[in-house]
């Protein structure tokens, strides 16, 4: 049980006189407190929790970010690129290699309407050479 000093005029049935003239009124505990075990208990669990989501949104954003490579991946910018009529020779080439470590230029190559797709690569390649 702890104590609280207080002077020696406060009065109580439960105070208890020290030697020095003042009363120590014991200090009630609410029955609420339960204690720290329980509360680091809940604590440690709502922190697994947390970390379970964390852990679950991560692995959601990972798949999605697979996703959107897959989509826009080099093999099916080649396929879409091999599709197109009229070609030449040196344009796919240049497009391999701005597809190799371009992921925006591949999103725009393969979000691009058929017919505007040899268009943008020749102009790509136009101002490129310049």
């Amino acid at each position: 049980m702890a104590y609280v000093d207080e002077d020696v005029s406060s009065g109580s049935g439960e105070d208890v006189n020290m030697l020095d003239g003042h009363k120590r009124h014991p200090v009630v505990v609410p029955s609420g407190s339960g204690g720290r075990k329980r509360s680091r208990k809940a604590n440690g669990d709502a922190i697994v929790d947390a970390m379970l989501e964390i852990a679950a949104a991560s692995k959601m954003r990972a798949n999605a970010i697979l996703k959107n490579e897959d989509r826009f991946s080099i093999s099916k910018c080649i396929k879409v690129l091999d599709e197109l009529q009229g070609v030449d020779e040196q344009v796919y080439f240049l497009a391999l290699d701005l597809f190799e470590n371009n992921l925006s230029a591949r999103e725009i190559f393969i979000s691009l309407k058929g017919e505007k797709r040899l268009p943008w690569l020749q102009c790509k390649f136009s101002v490129s050479s310049s």
